[in-house]
C-alpha cells in the first residue's frame, strides 16, 4: 500500500482520454474516461476523498493514461479495458433474478405450469421474464381457462391419482384432471393440450386468435353452438391476456427503456430494463450496482448501456432508448451505438405522455430491487459486522456496541407527547424489547429535549431496579428483566441540543450516546462543536439510518393510536347513559368509532354491562354525532376541509 503523494503524477495533459490505477502486483485495479485528463486526476489526490475513493487510491502505487482523439474514442477504449481487465473497482453489475416467469415442465410425464422467480436448466420450458407478478398471476388464471393444464404439486398429483379424486380446479373446469384418467386417449388430449399451449405462447397471439375464431364460425354454421360457445368464451379469455401484455405504445414501437435508483446517502443502486418490441413489453432485467468508486449516476447508466450493447449483436440495438436521468453532456454513447447499429439510434428522457408514464412504471421495478436487495444485506453478518466496527471505530468505542438502543419523540402541537425505545442487538432489530413511552409534559407545550430527558430518565431508573446478580443468573426469568441489560450505545434523534441533554442524564454511566440529525445525516457527540460526518456509502450510516427510522415509526405508530383512542373516548362521552365503564368497555373490544358503527346490535350487546337497550341507544347516537361531525375524521378527531382531507395539510 502506498501514500497517495509518493506516486502523484506530474504534468498531466489536459486532453480527453483513459486512465488505469494499478496495484503493487501490476494489476489494473481501476479504469476510468475523462473528458480532461489533468481536471479529473486530481480529484483523486485531494485530502477530504470518499472512503471507496481513498481506498483505492491507498491500494494504489501508479496511474497510468492513454490520450485519444475525441469522447467516442475515449468511451469505447473504457469500455475495452472493464471487459479485459475486470478492475475490483469499477462498478460490478450483478443481474438481478427477481422478475418472474411462466414455467412448464415438459420433461414431466404430466407436465404442469407454476411461477418461478428462478430458472434452471432441468428441461423445464420457461416463458418470460414478465414486469409484474400480478399480471402473471392472472395471465395463469386466463390461460387454465383455455388450456386447463394442472399446476399441483407433485405430492398433490400423486395424492388425487391415488384416491381417483380430483382437486377443485379439477371440477370447475380449469384443469382436465389428467390425475384421474388413465386411459391412452386422454394422454394423447393432455399432450396436445400442452403443445397448443407452448404454440400460443411462442407464436403470433393474435394468429392463433384468428384461428380460434374461425373454427368458432364454423361450429356456428354447423348449429354446434355448444361448442361455438366454448370457443367464444376461450377467445375472449385470449384477447384479455393479448391486451393486459401490452402497454399504450404503437405497434410498431421498438424501444428499451432503463430507469435507474440509488440509495439516499451510498453507492448502492438498481437499473432496471423493459425491452418493448411490436407495442408490448416483451421482456425485463434488473441489475444491482455495487460502486467501488462513487460517480454519479448517470455515468453508472452510461457503463451499463456501453456494456450491454457494444458487447452484444448490432440487431439488439434499438433506435430509441429511454432512461430517467440525463447523461452527461459530453457523453458519446449515442454517437457510438449509431455508428455500430448502422442507423440513428436517439437517448433521451421522456418527460411526457404514454412513454414517461411506461418509464416511472420501470422505475418503481428499480426501487422494488434495491430495497430487497438492501433488506438481504442487512440480514447478512458481514455486513453487519462490518458496519458496527465501523461505528466502533469511528466515535472512539473501545469495542463494537453489540446492544444499541435508540430513542425518538413524537407529538401533535404538544398534544399526546409520546416516545419509542427501539433496540438491535448484532445489528438486527430485537422487537421483543421495543419500548414505547407516554411523556408528562407539565406545560402542555412540544418540548423534544425535556421530553428526551424524562424517557431517558425512566429507562435507567427501570434498569437500576432490575440490576441482575450474576450469582443468581441461572434462577433469573430473563422474560421479566430486558431492561436489566444496559446497552452500549445509545441513540437519541436530533441534534446537539438533543444530545447534550441526554448526556445530562446518563452522566457517569458507562454507556456510549451520540445523536442522529435528519438534515444532512451528521453525528453530534456529547459536548461536540462539530459533528461527525459518515461517508455517505457507508454500512455504519446505513445501520444508524435503519435504527433511526424504526425508531420513529415506532413512535408515530403508537401516537396514531393515542389520538385516535382519545378521540374515541371524546367521541363516546358525547353519549347520555354512557359511564367510565361502559366506555372502557367499548374502547378495549372495538378499537375504534368504524368498527363500533358497524357493529350489529346483538354484538355489542353482548359485552358485559351493556344489554340490547344500551347498545341500540349507542347505534342511533353515533349515528346522530357522524352526521354532526361529518367535517371531523371519527378515528383521530382531526378537522376536515371540503376535500375530505385534514385542514392544513398538503
Amino acid at each position: 500500500m502506498a501514500n497517495p503523494a509518493s506516486y502523484r503524477p506530474e504534468n498531466i495533459p489536459t486532453s480527453p482520454g483513459v486512465y488505469r490505477f494499478f496495484n503493487e502486483n501490476g494489476q489494473v485495479i481501476y479504469v476510468g474516461k475523462a473528458k480532461n485528463l489533468r481536471s479529473r486526476l486530481s480529484t483523486y489526490f485531494q485530502s477530504n476523498l470518499d472512503e471507496k475513493v481513498r481506498r483505492m487510491v491507498w491500494e494504489a502505487n501508479r496511474v497510468e493514461w492513454t490520450i485519444v482523439g475525441n469522447e467516442v474514442e475515449s468511451l469505447q477504449l473504457e469500455f475495452t479495458w472493464i471487459q479485459q481487465e475486470r478492475p475490483k473497482y469499477n462498478v460490478i453489475f450483478r443481474d438481478d433474478k427477481s422478475f418472474p416467469y411462466l414455467a412448464l415442465t415438459v420433461k414431466e410425464d404430466v407436465p404442469r405450469i407454476f411461477v418461478t422467480r428462478t430458472v434452471r436448466k432441468d428441461g423445464t420450458k420457461y416463458f418470460g421474464p414478465y414486469p409484474h407478478a400480478w399480471a402473471l398471476r392472472e395471465l395463469v388464471e386466463i390461460l387454465q381457462t383455455v388450456f386447463p393444464i394442472r399446476s399441483c404439486s407433485q405430492g398433490v398429483y400423486a395424492k388425487a391419482e391415488r384416491s381417483q379424486r380430483a382437486c377443485l380446479l379439477g371440477y370447475i373446469g380449469k384443469c382436465v384432471a389428467p390425475c384421474i384418467a388413465s386411459d391412452e386417449k386422454s394422454k394423447s388430449e393432455y399432450e396436445k393440450l400442452v403443445a397448443a399451449l407452448i404454440s400460443f405462447m411462442n407464436s403470433d397471439q393474435r394468429k392463433f386468435i384468428d384461428e380460434l375464431r374461425t373454427k368458432m364460425n364454423k361450429s356456428a354454421t354447423e348449429e354446434d353452438f355448444e361448442s361455438a360457445a366454448k370457443l367464444r368464451d376461450q377467445i375472449e379469455a385470449l384477447e384479455k391476456i393479448s391486451t393486459s401484455n401490452s402497454v399504450a405504445l404503437p405497434m410498431d414501437s421498438n424501444v428499451d427503456l432503463f430507469a435507474t435508483i440509488w440509495e439516499e446517502m451510498g453507492g448502492r443502486g438498481a437499473i432496471t430494463q423493459f425491452q418493448v418490441r411490436g407495442g408490448r413489453v416483451t421482456s425485463a432485467q434488473s441489475w444491482i450496482v455495487e460502486s467501488g468508486v462513487e460517480v454519479a449516476p448517470a455515468q453508472h447508466l452510461e457503463q451499463l448501456l456501453a456494456s450491454k450493447y457494444l458487447a452484444g449483436p448490432q440487431s439488439e440495438i434499438p433506435s430509441e432508448v429511454l432512461i430517467n436521468v440525463e447523461l452527461d453532456s459530453d457523453s458519446a454513447l449515442e454517437e457510438l451505438l449509431t455508428q455500430k447499429r448502422g442507423s440513428k439510434v436517439e437517448i433521451r428522457v421522456p418527460q411526457r405522455g404514454e412513454k414517461r408514464e411506461l418509464l416511472d412504471s420501470v422505475l418503481r421495478n428499480s426501487h422494488d430491487v434495491l430495497f430487497r436487495h438492501l433488506a438481504k444485506r442487512s440480514q447478512d453478518m458481514t455486513t453487519r459486522s462490518q458496519a458496527l466496527e465501523e461505528i466502533a471505530r469511528t466515535l472512539g468505542m473501545e469495542q463494537a456496541p453489540l446492544r444499541i438502543e435508540c430513542f425518538d419523540i413524537a407529538n401533535m402541537q404538544g398534544s399526546q407527547i409520546v416516545a419509542s425505545m427501539v433496540v438491535f442487538e448484532d445489528g438486527i432489530a430485537k422487537k421483543s424489547d421495543y419500548r414505547r413511552f407516554s411523556i408528562n409534559s407539565e406545560t402542555g407545550k412540544p418540548n423534544d429535549v425535556a421530553a428526551m430527558q424524562q424517557v431517558l430518565s425512566r429507562r435507567l431508573a427501570r434498569m437500576d431496579e432490575e440490576v441482575i446478580d450474576t450469582n443468581d443468573i441461572a434462577e433469573i426469568d430473563r422474560s421479566k428483566v430486558k431492561f436489566a441489560y444496559p446497552p452500549q450505545l445509545i441513540i437519541v434523534d436530533g441534534g446537539k441540543p438533543q444530545v447534550n441533554a441526554a448526556a445530562e442524564v446518563l452522566q457517569g454511566r458507562d454507556i456510549f450516546l451520540c445523536g442522529l440529525a435528519k438534515r444532512l445525516e451528521e453525528v453530534w457527540l456529547p459536548h461536540a462543536k462539530e459533528p461527525i460526518i459518515f461517508p455517505r456509502n457507508s454500512e455504519a450510516l446505513y445501520l444508524f439510518q435503519r435504527i433511526r427510522d424504526e425508531a420513529h415509526r415506532f413512535a408515530n405508530t403508537y401516537h396514531r393510536s393515542k389520538r385516535s383512542k382519545e378521540g374515541l373516548t371524546s367521541l363516546l362521552e358525547d353519549i347520555d347513559g354512557l359511564g367510565a365503564l361502559r366506555r372502557k368497555t367499548l374502547i378495549d373490544h372495538f378499537g375504534s368509532v368504524a368498527k363500533i358503527r358497524g357493529a350489529a346490535v346483538s354484538e355489542i350487546a353482548a359485552l358485559p354491562g351493556i344489554g340490547p337497550k344500551i347498545a341500540a341507544h349507542v347505534v342511533d347516537s353515533l349515528a346522530q354525532l357522524d352526521s354532526a361531525l361529518s367535517g371531523v375524521d371519527t378515528q383521530t378527531g382531526e378537522i376536515l376541509d371540503s376535500g375530505g382531507k385534514v385542514a392544513g395539510s398538503d
